[in-house]
């Protein structure tokens, strides 16, 4: 499965190509679908910062969905909302939801994330950053077992992209996988992930 990350974390000034509002992403993910099997998009306030906020996470995926018939992912961590007990309240009161949501295993409030996901029919993708505390929080996690998948972000923790190789070789806990990586890494990382069979991701939040 390939997924396409329609914008990412981006400002104005960084990158002129990434949608920023809900009719961008419908027209964004119409012309990337034929190529991937799900979508992720970081839904945004109309002053261009991260939102959880129902009104403005509600348009984003139903627009997406009124364009593709495919799963939407949105990212539920520090950056679309600071706060982890303001960010479980967003996640409960929304009416309209994502397919699967990004919780950060580095950040605090990540288990509170995660377990109020699945309570609102949403899958978990875990995201323990290499070089931070998340893998081996993730390690101890009573959640760890019952997410829909892990996000592994190149390079590997030894350094390169084909690390991954040797980390799901390893084994994540029979956790299906999902490789991607950022600017330098983003396209070689799909060269493992095609060889080794999880999940893969590609769009402008890594290469814009």
């Amino acid at each position: 499965m390939l997924q396409t990350a329609l914008n990412g974390a981006w400002g104005a000034g960084e990158s002129a190509v990434v949608p920023r509002d809900p009719a961008g992403f419908a027209r964004a993910a119409a012309g990337a679908v034929a190529d991937a099997g799900e979508v992720r998009i970081r839904p945004r306030t109309s002053c261009g910062g991260g939102s959880l906020s129902p009104r403005v996470v509600g348009p984003a995926p139903t627009a997406v969905r009124g364009a593709v018939r495919v799963p939407v992912a949105v990212a539920a961590d520090a950056w679309a909302e600071p706060d982890p007990e303001r960010r479980v309240a967003r996640i409960r009161s929304g009416e309209t939801l994502p397919d699967l949501a990004w919780a950060a295993w580095h950040e605090p409030g990540a288990e509170e994330t995660a377990a109020a996901l699945p309570a609102r029919g949403v899958a978990v993708e875990a995201g323990p950053r290499s070089g931070t505390a998340g893998p081996s929080l993730f390690a101890r996690s009573p959640s760890a077992d019952r997410v829909r998948r892990i996000g592994a972000e190149a390079p590997a923790p030894d350094g390169t992209v084909e690390g991954w190789a040797r980390v799901l070789a390893e084994g994540s806990a029979g956790v299906p996988v999902l490789l991607h990586g950022t600017g330098a890494a983003a396209r070689p990382v799909l060269r493992p992930a095609r060889r080794l069979g999880p999940a893969g991701r590609t769009g402008p939040e890594g290469t814009a």
